[in-house]
């Protein structure tokens, strides 16, 4: 297994004119100028102060990312094969593209071997480029090729330091998207600090290099400062169709590079759906971000392909439906409390209805079935049924799709950032309540509109997309920690906006009978810095250690597995196993692979399933015949899966197979009633005994403290 030990030392801009006036050419302390020449010029220096701020803050990122990646594994220090084991899992398989492009002998020809690939799935073609959002890889290796830095760049260094360049785009996009809030660059400066000190449930970037997220998030948050940007008041025509433009290419760039982008983007469209019902925001707007959500996502299927999963989206289904309701239901913003609630709650129904009926309907007619895996997880999560589906139990028992765990708050927490944040979320939850109140009762009573102003704060449209945004992605990562990473970046958003907002202290300070604009500019500034000061001074000097702390690769029977492979087996050999180790054993060796941790394919989780019968209780003529089906040559087992211990009973990959195939789990503890025992011992450990049942159909031809591999016979 991959671990990582200690080195050892004898080896050698500002807000827009368009805001209200209150909020607009306000000096830090508090005075508005009276010349409107040096309001304008304070303006300008404020924005290129601003600039500098957030460019210098994401360079810094980046550096400091790059830099821990580089004293955790002496990256620069160790083999070629050392380095490609350290990208794990997937994070192999995507790079291996990269890699294999690189090598071609020519672009065209690169391409080719990824339109018409038969070394990811042995004896099958697949076409990689329809079947996986690689082609940032593809575009990189074609940059690296055609750029004059061969000499002076190893492609594996020009391949991290853009995912690391890209970091320093994620941090300026959340620093503009808080500045935009709040209307000063201080709240930016405080996202990017509390992004930074956070780092640990922030980002993953520095230890999973290749990870999609890590290519798609830094285009998400830009595309969310452009929409802050477009929610505005009083933009200009060309302001607007400049920014609907930058919205457009970072939710094309979004859903180019992750899989799972139809999913965020549904919780997106649910966001502006909920407000537009509420009247929070112009229904115009809206509809010019639906029609965007789905062209990208469409010029997305077209350059996959046409890849059916896109097709047959749900975000596709519901945007189109919720244009068709709106254009049935013309009248859905009139009338009184009642009647608008009522018209409400049939628009919310008939959305429902016709989301369902086009997506099942489109399912049918493409005949769909590669994205049913994450309904089935999502139905056994939520506790609508046990179920004993292998795909789904297999996402239940990983950490990473479980609940948020408990320890995240506290972290969070030491940096004031969950404070903040909660402080923040339950104020504006309120204003929101109000305001959604008022604009659906329908009420133009001047009088009633100041009596609900002397203690509440209009929500602007952006402020309340914030809101509804980082409620929807809370619940996301609450429900399941791999998605944690899309919340608690915009939680620094939001808690530094909220910090830094006039309006939120102008409430609580009328709140309190003490409010003043003097005072309320004041605490906009006052409190932030202190905030500032405090995250400098306790976390400086753990950042300062963490960058000292000198660490190495060490895998050495990874290693030494990956070197036998590509000594003693053919170019052309099959190789079976886990997912996770064959990814790293094509990028190291180029051999052909059974199945890969890409798992948004049936035949391909039906495939694995089949393959991890090394792990369960079958007859050696079962296991042999199924892996010769596949053109296997070679099976490696695993002692780590074969006798793990990470997981409890029930969670092992044993126990999900024994329980798939109908088989008593082993250990203590209970079964379900209609389990049985197997007939057959358990094939990854009997094959170790050498018995002559399995001799005649395996031959061992290496092993060492992690890895057993075994040739299989040519005759049945």
């Amino acid at each position: 297994m991959t671990t990582i030990r200690q080195r050892r030392v004898g080896k050698g801009t500002e807000a827009a004119e368009d805001q209200p006036s209150e909020e607009t050419n306000v000096k830090p302390d508090g005075k508005i100028p009276s010349d409107p020449t040096g309001g304008k010029l304070w303006n300008i220096l404020s924005i290129t102060v601003g600039g500098i701020v957030a460019i210098s803050l994401g360079l810094l990122t980046s550096v400091y990312v790059a830099t821990l990646h580089e004293n955790d594994l002496w990256f620069s220090n160790i083999k070629e094969v050392e380095r490609e084991i350290s990208f794990r899992t997937e994070c192999g398989l995507y790079y291996s593209y990269y890699k294999q492009m690189i090598q071609a002998a020519s672009i065209q020809q690169g391409l080719h071997g990824l339109v018409y690939d038969n070394k990811t799935e042995s004896v099958r073609t697949i076409n990689i480029l329809e079947r996986m959002n690689v082609y940032q890889e593809v575009f990189l290796s074609i940059l690296y090729r055609i750029l004059p830095i061969q000499q002076y760049l190893e492609p594996v260094y020009f391949y991290i330091y853009t995912l690391f360049g890209l970091q320093a785009v994620y941090v300026i996009a959340l620093y503009v998207t808080s500045w935009l809030l709040s209307g000063t660059w201080l709240s930016g400066l405080l996202a990017a600090c509390w992004y930074i000190t956070n780092r640990v449930d922030t980002t993953r970037v520095e230890f999973t290099i290749p990870l999609r997220e890590n290519w798609a998030l830094p285009f998400f948050a830009v595309q969310i400062a452009a929409i802050t940007y477009l929610l505005r008041t009083h933009l200009q025509p060309v302001q607007e169709r400049l920014t609907l433009m930058v919205v457009f290419i970072a939710t094309f760039l979004f859903s180019l590079t992750w899989q799972f982008n139809q999913f965020m983007m549904l919780i997106q469209a649910l966001a502006l759906f909920i407000l537009d019902c509420l009247d929070m925001l112009p229904t115009a707007k809206v509809t010019w971000l639906y029609i965007i959500q789905i062209s990208g996502l469409l010029l997305v299927c077209v350059l996959q392909f046409f890849n059916s999963m896109i097709l047959g989206s749900l975000l596709i289904s519901f945007n189109v439906s919720v244009l068709i309701a709106r254009t049935i239901q013309k009248n859905l913003k009139k009338g009184g409390l009642l009647n608008r609630l009522g018209k409400l709650i049939l628009h919310v129904l008939l959305v429902l209805c016709l989301t369902l009926l086009i997506n099942k309907s489109i399912k049918k007619i493409l005949s769909l079935e590669s994205d049913e895996h994450i309904f089935k997880f999502l139905k056994a999560k939520f506790g609508f049924g046990a179920t004993r589906d292998f795909d789904a139990n297999l996402y239940l028992c990983e950490e990473a799709f479980g609940l948020l765990p408990l320890n995240t708050f506290s972290r969070l927490s030491s940096t004031l950032l969950f404070y903040v944040y909660g402080f923040v979320l339950f104020l504006l939850t309120i204003a929101a309540v109000i305001v959604a109140f008022r604009n659906l009762s329908g009420s133009n009573q001047v009088q009633l509109k100041e009596k609900a102003e002397a203690y509440t704060v209009t929500l602007k449209p952006d402020a309340a997309y914030s809101l509804v945004h980082t409620v929807l992605f809370g619940c996301l990562a609450l429900s399941t920690m791999r998605m944690k990473y899309l919340w608690t970046s915009h939680m620094c958003v939001f808690a530094s906006f909220g910090l830094c907002s006039a309006e939120v202290w102008k409430l609580i300070l009328k709140c309190l009978h003490l409010y003043t604009s003097q005072r309320t500019q004041v605490i906009k500034y006052s409190i932030p810095i202190i905030t500032l000061l405090y995250i400098s001074f306790k976390f400086w000097p753990g950042i300062m250690d963490e960058l000292s702390e000198l660490r190495e690769f060490y895998d050495p029977d990874t290693v030494e597995l990956m070197n036998w492979i590509k000594s003693n087996t053919p170019n052309t050999a099959v190789f079976a196993g886990s997912m996770q180790l064959l990814a790293g054993v094509k990028l190291c060796t180029g051999r052909t692979l059974t199945n890969h941790p890409h798992y948004e394919d049936k035949n391909l989780r039906e495939r694995t399933k089949q393959i991890y019968q090394i792990y369960a209780k079958r007859s050696p003529g079962d296991v042999y015949g199924i892996l010769r089906s596949f053109g296997t040559d070679y099976v490696i087992l695993e002692d780590s899966i074969c006798y793990e211990r990470r997981h409890s009973r029930g969670c092992r990959l044993r126990d999900l197979l024994d329980v798939a195939n109908g088989h008593i789990m082993d250990g203590l503890g209970e079964n379900e009633p209609d389990l049985k025992p197997s007939l057959y011992p358990r094939f990854c450990e009997e094959i170790k005994k050498n018995l002559p049942s399995y001799t005649m159909y395996f031959t061992r031809v290496f092993q060492n403290k992690t890895f057993h591999v075994y040739k299989l016979a040519k005759h049945k």
